[in-house]
């Protein structure tokens, strides 16, 4: 084997041997002659700086230093290999290695093969298996260039989606930080608002308990006089002087006015300091107010009123059972069948369950309606109070979510996939997402989420989804939620 220390420069990257009949590209690598024109042949580079080579292999002139360098390195070789063949014997059995097992991928010996670990292997002699060995590398490099170049396209698709995906996200964040701020900045407002009335209210209370509280001192001060003087008059024993002495200053008042009592005059002011619902609902009616200047706001649903078996309220939000038709013709509805055949306009459908091969009972008459409102770009978001109902479905045609009572499906391109809820919701809200063809369900009462399924193309604009099933008396609507 030529020395490590040079042994790399002279080795040809593409065979990986000691160079034969080495030649120099342009660009300063080194490859045995053959090699490059093989490599070449596949791609007009260089298999290690990737430059472009124009020039016919054959015209390159021998690089007699590399050659001559080659030479020696490959008798010193050879030397090595006769010093050390003594070396490589079988470990097991101390005979040459001169068969190679293509099912171990390892150099064996004669014993080796006849031996049972090998049994039913494969077996080539090593210049042989040397040789195939050398030629599938070959081909392997002439094929993966292809790849490489495939490779490196996804990797630098890859690295843009990575870009793309920062990017949006720092949008997002941007939007997420500029809503939240536009939400802090209405509270701030209205909490120095709320704060300011109630300093008015706080003022202007206190200024009139100080006045009173001005006027009763006022008159303890002139009881405390009276009853002072009263008492040092008292003290004097003769009539005459007695007599000046309360005259004295009263400007003739008589004593029982004097006396009155001021008590019954006075009156404790005790203005109330009220904000009203402030003081117990701040939080849900400051959140009433928000709902105003919020944007967007949930979508305002107006239900259509072409049923003859449902009730529309007159404000269009409410939907209730009225079996007026009795001649309405049913049709069958299995899961499994598009959904546009069991909710198409307002026809009233026979609702059934189980697979097509099942017995079929139906379990009640399913009846269906669409909202005014149609979609067909953008983000749109609205909710649905479906109260105490043991049946209801609720989203778009062909792409909705059901319960019966007991289970909640969801129904997208004839699959139905039943979801594990723990609880069953009183309001469902809906999002629909036409950018991405996104329809998502969430629990309206705290907003968790429920499920998202893909709503495919939208070849025309689509509208929203109720269905619910026949009741009389019907006491418990189904209401779209304004806010």
């Amino acid at each position: 084997m030529a020395s490590a220390f040079y042994s790399e420069d002279l080795t040809c990257s593409i065979c990986q041997t000691l160079f034969t009949d080495p030649v120099n590209l342009l660009c300063g690598h080194s490859f045995c002659r053959q090699c490059i024109t093989d490599v070449l042949s596949v791609k007009q580079q260089c298999p290690h700086c990737r430059t472009d080579v124009s020039i016919d292999v054959k015209c390159l002139p021998t690089s007699h230093i590399l050659r001559s360098l080659a030479e020696k390195a490959k008798e010193a070789e050879k030397k090595n290999r006769d010093k050390v063949e003594v070396a490589d014997l079988c470990p097991e059995h101390e005979e040459k290695l001169k068969l190679f097992c293509v099912t171990d991928q390892q150099l064996v010996c004669i014993i080796c093969r006849d031996g049972e670990r090998h049994e039913g292997h494969k077996f080539k002699p090593v210049k042989e298996a040397a040789a195939s060995l050398r030629q599938e590398l070959v081909h392997g490099l002439k094929n993966i260039g292809g790849d490489i170049l495939t490779t490196e396209s996804l990797v630098n698709t890859q690295k843009e989606e990575i870009t793309k995906t920062k990017d949006k996200a720092q949008q997002l964040m941007i939007q997420i930080h500029r809503q939240f701020e536009e939400m802090h900045q209405f509270l701030r407002k209205r909490e120095d608002e709320i704060k300011n009335e109630l300093q008015v209210k706080k003022e202007d209370a206190v200024e009139k308990m100080s006045e009173m509280l001005n006027t009763m001192e006022s008159a303890l001060s002139k009881l405390r006089e009276l009853e002072v003087k009263a008492t040092s008059v008292l003290e004097v024993k003769d009539p005459e002087v007695f007599l000046k002495s309360w005259t004295e200053g009263n400007n003739m008042v008589a004593p029982e006015q004097l006396f009155r009592s001021r008590a019954i005059e006075l009156q404790v002011v005790n203005p109330s300091v009220s904000m009203g619902p402030y003081e117990s609902h701040l939080q849900f009616f400051v959140w009433k107010e928000m709902l105003q200047v919020i944007q967007p706001r949930a979508e305002l649903l107006s239900l259509k009123r072409d049923s003859a078996n449902l009730t529309v309220s007159g404000d269009g939000r409410s939907l209730f059972c009225t079996h007026k038709n009795k001649q309405t013709q049913h049709t069958s509805f299995q899961f499994g069948q598009s959904a546009s055949s069991s909710f198409h306009g307002s026809q009233t459908d026979n609702l059934y369950f189980g697979s097509p091969l099942s017995f079929r009972t139906p379990v009640s008459k399913i009846y269906s309606v669409y909202s005014v409102n149609e979609f067909s770009s953008g983000h749109h978001y609205w909710e649905v109070d479906v109260g105490h109902r043991d049946y209801w479905s609720l989203g778009i045609e062909d792409h909705f979510l059901s319960y019966d009572g007991q289970k909640f499906t969801t129904c997208t391109s004839n699959i139905n996939t039943e979801l594990d809820l723990a609880d069953s919701p009183r309001k469902i809200g809906i999002y629909l997402n036409c950018s991405c063809l996104k329809l998502s369900f969430y629990n309206a009462t705290n907003m968790t989420h429920i499920h998202t399924m893909s709503s495919g193309p939208m070849a025309k604009p689509v509208s929203a989804l109720f269905a619910l099933k026949y009741r009389t008396p019907d006491h418990n609507p189904m209401t779209v939620c304004w806010y």
